[in-house]
């Protein structure tokens, strides 16, 4: 059994830069992937950027791929999303997940294999 707890969402402009954490207790986070999933009202439930268990390859949506970046801290037992040059589509309530089985790639385009999920963090990209 894990937990997961999200923080780090807000309020930012545009161009603004925010960093997510998910801490996570129970069954150590060496076994899982993580992902961060993103939500918006109206919208599927999207995989935004997503880590292997080892932490060698990942998986990032188009939308986001060279402002975002995934990583962990299996001492910590936390995951990050260091999120830049914010826009108003990157609004949407964050939730990160963990998955026992499966790739980066099929985490995020697929949620397989997700055994956890956070309760989410809302950011908001407005002027």
């Amino acid at each position: 059994q894990m937990h997961l707890v999200e923080s780090g969402g807000g309020l930012v402009q545009p161009g603004g830069s925010l960093r997510l954490s998910c801490v996570t207790s129970g069954t150590s986070l060496d076994f899982y992937a993580v992902g961060w999933f993103r939500q918006v009202p109206g919208k599927e439930r999207e995989g935004v950027a997503c880590l292997d268990r080892e932490g060698g390859g990942t998986h990032y949506t188009d939308s986001v791929r060279g402002r975002f970046t995934i990583s962990r801290d299996n001492a910590l037992r936390t995951a990050y999303l260091e999120m830049s040059n914010l826009a108003a589509e990157d609004s949407g309530t964050y939730y990160c997940a963990v998955a026992i089985f499966g790739s980066s790639e099929d985490m995020c385009l697929h949620e397989g294999g997700i055994n956890f999920w956070g309760t989410g963090t809302v950011v908001t990209v407005s002027s």
